[in-house]
């Protein structure tokens, strides 16, 4: 499934992309709750506006495990933003597979950081050890 949403991804087929989604299908974001949504209509609606504003949007799985219904993607989306800048995300998405179709998935894409805290500093940030 994920290798046939990869294919869709990069022809910018948001139509295609949603078809293989359930009617209730539930996209999870748990680094950010609130972006939960449920139903394929709304999975078109978002690849609309993907292929809008990144016109040259790719996606590549960098690895993948199927175990069963569930198949783990680590996944690479980049691009141009419409106004010029890079677009570059990478993370891990987790499907769940009902029926042949996507019933839920669990999202973890985020954008690269290209000036982002080196480790010590992100330690210091994140876990605010004593001194």
């Amino acid at each position: 499934m994920l290798e046939r949403l990869q294919e869709l991804q990069n022809s910018h087929d948001a139509a295609g992309m949603a078809a293989l989604f359930s009617a209730d299908y539930q996209s999870v974001q748990p680094i950010h709750p609130n972006r939960g949504f449920g139903g394929s209509s709304q999975v078109q609606s978002n690849w609309e506006s993907v292929f809008s504003g990144v016109p040259d949007f790719r996606a590549t799985i960098l690895s993948s495990v199927t175990q069963g219904q569930t198949e783990w993607g680590e996944c690479e989306w980049r691009g141009t933003h419409t106004d010029g800048s890079a677009f570059l995300m990478r993370g891990v998405i987790i499907l769940f597979v009902q029926e042949g179709s996507v019933g839920g998935a669990h999202l973890y894409m985020e954008p690269v950081e290209s000036d982002g805290s080196d480790i010590e500093a992100a330690v210091q940030e994140l876990y605010k050890p004593p001194p």
